[in-house]
């Protein structure tokens, strides 16, 4: 637990960092595009991020997972980056294929989808989770913030020059593609220096050979990473398409300040997820505490968002997004589930569940989306904040009721072993991540 919170301090010192910085151009990006311009940059870093993260596996939780012993990383890293190669083909296709059809779809102009596939491309290049990946396998969380950090700093850098000399939607996505860039580059420079990397071991048939679950954990965590996406990106470009650029705009506002929670969550899963994995027996327990801060910080938070919404969204984006008030305060209680659950959701994954994770995020998550048209028109912003909110709850009531279940085989098969309930009940071993099999 000592190295736990550790890491994470290092892990929330960064997001500190990048809250920050993520205030200056958020700022400027709102105040000089305003609702409707604004909107058009916020689906087009939306449709980047998305394809990104749909290409993209997270290759990050293979290094963890499969890297965890010194003979083991340079074939996991091979492996990463194979899949990251894959990600760029791929990820390339379907932005083709995205940015020709936006019309049809988005509220973009033409002048802006050549920007459009740009950033797309641009972003794929710069897929960057095998690198953190090595760092966290290395417990190099303080460097891997340090890297990081280059990314806050170049955006609200860009964000100040384009604010002076290019203040149109042009200017500010270039001032991201460049963020985008200097974070991978610092990244991988640092994870080189950790870990030699070793272009021979590129395989796509090592892993396999050696895990024959390895295709399985592969496409579940891509999924459950693309579920991730949709649930943000995707639903930013459809609150675009249903509502338009500036509902699109208003949304991405309320999202980024309500939702900050959000990220507080993915950055407590990637810090608790390597711990799991070692910690076997105490990884229950581990994951009980971790829910239990979460719940206190997450009421916190969203008592912070009732109370100071209204005039965080006049300072920062100005007095044209205050009427996104309510969408923000929803989406912060829906951020304030998405904190409850993270460690919840690590545990699945730690213990070779990530299929079921999948499953438990898939079905919520897809509801929404078809919902969202409705929800849109029933109550506007709020409506699609109403839709985020529904499918976070019940992702983790399904994310807990999982883990009971697991609890339950465990005991019950133990019990006609030997009449000891297992220490262990997620039985949370990496050299055997089926606990079923091993049930």
């Amino acid at each position: 637990m000592k190295r736990l919170f550790t890491n994470m301090g290092w892990l929330l010192g960064g997001r500190g960092v990048n809250a920050v910085l993520s205030l200056v151009y958020l700022a400027l990006a709102a105040q000089v595009l305003g609702p409707e311009k604004f909107g058009q940059f916020a689906i087009i870093v939306a449709l980047g991020q998305a394809i990104t993260g749909l290409a993209n596996f997270q290759t990050w939780q293979f290094i963890v997972r499969w890297g965890a012993n010194g003979a083991g990383a340079a074939e996991a890293t091979g492996f990463a980056i194979a899949l990251d190669l894959m990600s760029m083909v791929i990820g390339a296709g379907l932005a083709c294929l995205l940015v020709w059809s936006a019309p049809f779809w988005l509220p973009l102009p033409q002048d802006l989808l050549w920007l459009t596939l740009g950033y797309c491309i641009v972003s794929l290049l710069s897929i960057r989770t095998t690198p953190i990946g090595l760092l966290r396998l290395r417990f190099k969380y303080a460097t891997a913030t340090a890297a990081e950090t280059a990314q806050p700093i170049v955006r609200a850098t860009g964000a100040i020059i384009a604010w002076f000399y290019m203040p149109s939607v042009a200017g500010f996505i270039l001032a991201f593609a460049a963020s985008e860039i200097a974070v991978a580059a610092a990244l991988w420079f640092a994870a080189a220096r950790e870990e030699r990397i070793d272009l021979s071991a590129l395989s796509l048939k090592r892993i396999p050979a050696k895990h024959p679950d390895a295709w399985k954990f592969v496409w579940s965590t891509n999924m459950s990473g693309s579920l991730t996406i949709a649930g943000k990106q995707v639903m930013i470009l459809l609150v675009g398409t249903f509502g338009g650029a500036a509902l699109a705009g208003g949304f991405r506002v309320a999202s980024q300040l309500g939702m900050a929670l959000v990220s507080l969550a993915q950055t407590v899963s990637k810090a608790i997820l390597p711990e799991l994995v070692h910690a076997k027996d105490d990884a229950m327990v581990m994951a009980r505490r971790m829910a239990n801060i979460a719940l206190v910080g997450g009421v916190l938070a969203v008592l912070v968002a009732l109370f100071a919404g209204r005039w965080g969204l006049e300072a920062i984006a100005g007095a044209e997004f205050r009427v996104f008030y309510w969408a923000m305060v929803i989406l912060a209680i829906a951020g304030a589930v998405e904190l409850v659950g993270a460690s919840l959701e690590s545990l699945l994954v730690s213990a070779g569940r990530a299929h079921t994770a999948f499953i438990v995020r898939a079905v919520p998550t897809i509801l929404a989306l078809v919902l969202l048209d409705t929800a849109i028109e029933w109550n506007g912003a709020k409506g699609a904040a109403f839709a985020v909110l529904g499918s976070s709850s019940l992702a983790v009531i399904g994310f807990y009721v999982a883990i009971l279940n697991m609890q339950e085989i465990r005991i019950t098969v133990s019990e006609e072993g030997d009449g000891k309930p297992s220490p262990n009940p997620a039985n949370l071993n990496p050299a055997n991540p089926n606990p079923s099999n091993d049930a």
